[in-house]
């Protein structure tokens, strides 16, 4: 009797894959995401840094007369798309604008051109510059340098209830260059107005109350 042995051949284990790899293999995904997006964002920059037109120049930031040695405090710097055809002055001539004096009134927020500085050139021909006091409830509100309005003079009656024509001259056009509280504490207001020459006497001759009217420029 012959009796046969098979031998039962344990079937290999497949190797378990090693711990650290995996954690390798995570780092490594997570650097090269970084890396993606720092590149996209660098990109990103790149291309709104040459899509962007604008360029540092000088503004006014607050009222400066006619002739008065600019400072500092007077100017800003603001962010504009220039046009060729305006010479527009840089932020970084700053130093160089710095004890200048504007050849005319300068409004906030003007942009500053270098025609507008030199040797006084205001008023211009033909033109006058008169302080008017308004009465409480004379000027608008909303009034400021720059501002375009209409110089009513307000009739007043005699005793007889007569009204005297004279003082009811018509409207006279003018451009607001300064506005101040007067200093007889009534509640007062002087603005001194840009208006031409014959306008200006046709207003000191009116002594009467005055109006202003506001009036798109």
């Amino acid at each position: 009797m012959t009796v046969v042995v098979e031998s039962q051949l344990a079937t290999p284990a497949r190797p378990s894959p090693s711990p650290a790899i995996q954690p390798k293999r995570r780092w490594s995904l997570l650097i090269g995401g970084l890396l993606s997006v720092l590149l996209c964002a660098g990109l990103f920059a790149m291309v709104q840094l040459s899509g962007d037109a604008r360029v540092q120049v000088l503004a006014v930031a607050r009222s400066v007369a006619a002739g008065q040695p600019l400072s500092a405090a007077d100017l800003k710097a603001v962010r504009v798309v220039p046009d060729p055809s305006v010479p527009l002055v840089k932020a970084v001539q700053v130093d160089q604008v710095i004890g200048r004096s504007p050849a005319v009134p300068l409004a906030p927020d003007t942009l500053l051109t270098e025609s507008q500085l030199g040797p006084v050139a205001w008023p211009a021909a033909r033109e006058a510059v008169v302080a008017a006091v308004f009465k409480p409830g004379g000027v608008p509100a909303g009034l400021a340098p720059g501002s375009h309005a209409l110089v009513v003079a307000v009739a007043k009656s005699d005793v007889t209830g007569a009204t005297d024509s004279t003082l009811a001259s018509a409207p006279v056009a003018a451009t607001v260059v300064d506005i101040a509280a007067g200093a007889d504490g009534t509640g007062t207001t002087v603005v001194s107005l840009l208006l031409t020459r014959a306008d200006a006497a046709k207003l000191a001759r009116a002594g009467a109350d005055l109006s202003l009217i506001l009036v798109a420029g």
